[in-house]
């Protein structure tokens, strides 16, 4: 039987709680996965690396890649040094120590990038080192900038408008977000993400950092003309709670926004928490806009805190994925 394909688009933790929701299905279900990941960062290790040595900021691809690493033993252990993270020499202040801060894995997908020459060889190449199952592609071979006007920056000014540049600096911010773009404004997609997106049975976004995770993959013309032709089914997986970034945008505003940034996308699917859908009537109203069906499910941990439970998310994706075209 030929596997399900699945396109899975994203960054960080949030991707990275879809990528492990959709390990917890592969018992269940014949699927082959692609993480989508986007190259705005510019925090951080990543950051650090971005700016002193140039190519693609490597943290959002390395948790992708730990997400989906293989279960024999020895791959977990190169899954924990991927993740390590070298403290100050010391223990104390970073100070001169140029390690300290840094991520195993993102010296390595950097080493790998400049040894092999392109970042997707080496994104192979590392998955191949930790028996991923499944590929991790970037969203573009170049990295970009996310910039965004946003109301109330300065809270001294609450109704001035202003640029705020850098995905940190855009994540972080206090103000209202009224409109984002990539810098260069056209990058170039992907080759490989845009041929597994036309060849996927399924296409999932979110949940994660809307602004600077989600709607980035939407901005790159070549992905986004691959997204609205692709014959796949689309799910589009809600947040549980608003981020800094989003505060003050409702479960329906965040659809909306799907629809704003890529008029021609049509979904299939809208996958919320039970518990954190507090109007379901209006969310069900906004996935309808699109062309799709609400379904709630329990998805999120039972502790309490804002996060998605990769079991439990799996478990409300497999009867999901496993529906009949």
């Amino acid at each position: 039987m030929t596997p399900t394909r699945v396109v899975a688009f994203g960054g960080g933790h949030g991707l990275s709680a879809s990528l492990r929701a959709l390990r917890h299905c592969v018992p269940g279900l014949d699927l082959d996965i692609t993480a989508v990941v986007t190259v705005g960062d510019d925090g951080g290790s990543s950051g650090r690396l971005r700016a002193e040595r140039g190519g693609l900021p490597p943290g959002d691809l390395r948790q992708a890649l730990v997400a989906l690493a293989g279960d024999h033993p020895a791959t977990r252990r190169s899954a924990a040094l991927f993740q390590h993270r070298f403290a100050a020499a010391g223990g104390g202040p970073g100070g001169a120590d140029s390690l300290a801060g840094h991520a195993v894995g993102n010296l390595l997908l950097h080493g790998l990038t400049e040894l092999l020459g392109d970042p997707v060889v080496a994104l192979d190449h590392a998955g191949a080192m930790l028996g991923a199952v499944g590929r991790v592609l970037p969203m573009s071979r170049q990295p970009v900038g996310i910039e965004a006007r946003v109301r109330g920056a300065d809270p001294d000014r609450p109704d001035e408008v202003r640029m705020v540049r850098g995905q940190h600096q855009v994540a972080v911010t206090s103000g209202t977000v009224e409109s984002l773009r990539l810098t260069p404004a056209a990058p170039a997609a992907c080759a490989e993400a845009v041929t597994a997106v036309r060849a996927a049975d399924w296409l999932i976004f979110g949940p994660g950092s809307w602004y600077t995770s989600v709607l980035p993959h939407l901005l790159v013309p070549g992905l986004a003309d691959a997204i609205v032709s692709s014959p796949a089914r689309r799910l589009v997986t809600l947040n549980l709670v608003a981020e800094k970034e989003t505060f003050g945008l409702s479960l329906p505003d965040h659809l909306d926004t799907l629809r704003r940034y890529l008029p021609e996308l049509k979904v299939d699917m809208v996958l919320a928490d039970s518990k954190a859908v507090a109007d379901p009537v209006a969310v069900e109203r906004a996935a309808e806009s699109l062309g799709a069906r609400l379904v709630l499910a329990p998805v999120a941990v039972t502790d309490g805190t804002p996060r998605h439970d990769p079991a439990a998310l799996g478990a409300a994706l497999v009867p999901v994925l496993g529906a009949d075209r």
